[in-house]
């Protein structure tokens, strides 16, 4: 009991994502139920206490049988996201039991579950969570596809936003410039989605702290946005945020060149 307790621990500290959810905190003993999964040896000393864990490059995936149980559970979760977004991440986690994003192979429906996670947990208010799953789809997705792939670009897009709600302003302006770049090439500059990341990459660049600059691109996109896409909503919202930037600008005394 003392080395299944240990084990246990060892898991939930490192590899919880394994274990499906649960209303209630899982304990050590049940957890190591789990450990053939990403454990390749467990080595027991003099005490129960003196254990060595050697741990599996990746986890070793359930049978094939259980294939079509996760694929079910996200599709459940898909119709799910709008009306029980709880019960939905629920059984995304279940569907991705096994699987660590950090480590876990190319895989279409991992994948699929990930991103749909990723995007639940951003609305649920998690976004660290929001960039684990994000990464992996995105990883994921390129390597069974392609970067430019709609799929990838979404993941993308995900992780970008994620980023930015996490306050990782440097790490999201990368992304989102990454994205507008792809999105160049595949849409045109003058998409409604590619200005609409231009956009949110001005947004990016007034949070860390280049008003000018952000004033500057989020300006040229309006103009855009309103010649190429007349009486699309989005214009008056790009609008609004650069009336507050102004604001902001205003309120703190900036002075800038063309203030």
């Amino acid at each position: 009991m003392a080395v299944a307790d240990t084990v246990g621990r060892a898991i939930l500290a490192r590899a919880a994502r394994i274990i499906p959810s649960t209303s209630t905190p899982i304990p050590p003993h049940l957890a190591a139920v789990h450990a053939h999964r990403v454990l390749a040896r467990v080595t027991v000393g003099a005490t129960p206490s003196d254990v060595t864990l050697t741990w599996r490059a990746t986890p070793v995936p359930e049978p094939g049988r259980f294939e079509a149980e996760r694929a079910q559970r996200v599709a459940t979760a898909r119709t799910l996201v709008l009306s029980d977004p709880l019960r939905a991440r629920q059984l995304l986690h279940a569907s991705l039991t096994g699987v660590d994003p950090a480590t876990a192979p190319a895989h279409p429906l991992h994948a699929e579950a990930a991103i749909l996670l990723a995007e639940l947990q951003l609305r649920l208010g998690h976004p660290a969570d929001a960039m684990d799953w994000a990464t992996y789809a995105r990883a994921s997705t390129v390597h069974l596809h392609g970067p430019t792939h709609r799929r990838a670009l979404h993941a993308l897009h995900v992780l970008a936003a994620a980023h930015s709600r996490g306050g990782h302003h440097q790490r999201a302006y990368h992304l989102y410039r990454e994205l507008t770049g792809h999105l160049t090439k595949t849409d045109g500059p003058h998409a409604q989605q590619t200005l609409a990341v231009q956009a949110a990459t001005a947004l990016i660049l007034h949070a860390l702290g280049h008003c000018q600059a952000a004033r500057t691109l989020l300006a040229d996109t309006i103009t855009t946005h309103r010649r190429e896409h007349p009486g699309h909503p989005a214009t008056a919202h790009m609008t609004r945020h650069l009336s507050r930037i102004w604001r902001e600008c205003a309120t703190n005394g900036h002075q800038h060149q063309d203030a």
